[in-house]
């Protein structure tokens, strides 16, 4: 009979008629829908994501925004810090030097004395005899004993190099910046110029200043 073909199913097959044409649902595996349709793999703990695709692993997870999952990522603390917090953080890392320190230093070939301040400062105040004059903003071109713009100084990683501003406060970001290339004894001057220049140390007068 040609009834008997549409009807028809094995005994123990373990399947069902399946009516208007879909494909056969195997019996033992639990399906519930996702999103749009796709099916979520049991034993797997999550949501439906976005437009309905399917999760897999052991991760909890949770949509985010166009349905992108967010997967275990830590919390990074991202406080803003205040300069004199960076400052602190900055020279607990390194040993700044005294004014009459870095004069013997200096005098005696073991540093190379690097004045940062800019060209009104040093016409005003007068220079440090022997300093090497490096506008801030090329101060790590002059100083990277790797780079194609370093000065002659700029012999070796193993350098020692003081940095001198005004007063002492970018000098130590300066110097900070100088020890991430790779010149470790790197450190700059308390006090800066003022205190040099307090403490009876040699200075001349700056290009321009009065006689």
């Amino acid at each position: 009979m040609s009834g008997a073909v549409v009807g028809s199913a094995v005994r123990g097959s373990g399947e069902r008629p399946v009516v208007g044409g879909g494909e056969p649902k195997v019996s033992g595996v639990p399906e519930q829908p996702v999103g749009r349709g796709e099916s979520k793999t049991s034993g797997v703990s999550g949501r439906p994501v976005g437009g309905g695709t399917s999760k897999t692993g052991s991760v909890s997870e949770q949509p985010i925004g166009g349905g992108e999952a967010e997967v275990g990522v830590g919390s990074v603390d991202e406080r803003p810090v205040g300069i004199d917090e960076l400052l602190e953080r900055v020279r607990a890392g390194y040993t700044r030097i005294e004014p009459r320190e870095a004069y013997e230093a200096a005098r005696a070939g073991e540093a190379l004395l690097v004045d940062i301040r800019y060209a009104a400062l040093r016409e005003r105040d007068g220079l440090i005899p022997g300093a090497l004059v490096v506008e801030r903003n090329e101060l790590e071109w002059r100083l990277d004993p790797q780079g194609s713009h370093r000065a002659p100084e700029a012999t070796s990683h193993d350098l020692r190099v003081v940095v001198i501003c005004n007063e002492g406060y970018a000098s130590s970001l300066a110097a900070e910046s100088l020890r991430r290339l790779g010149l470790r004894r790197a450190t700059d001057l308390v006090g800066g110029f003022q205190a040099w220049r307090a403490e009876g140390l040699p200075v001349t007068p700056g290009v321009g200043a009065e006689a």
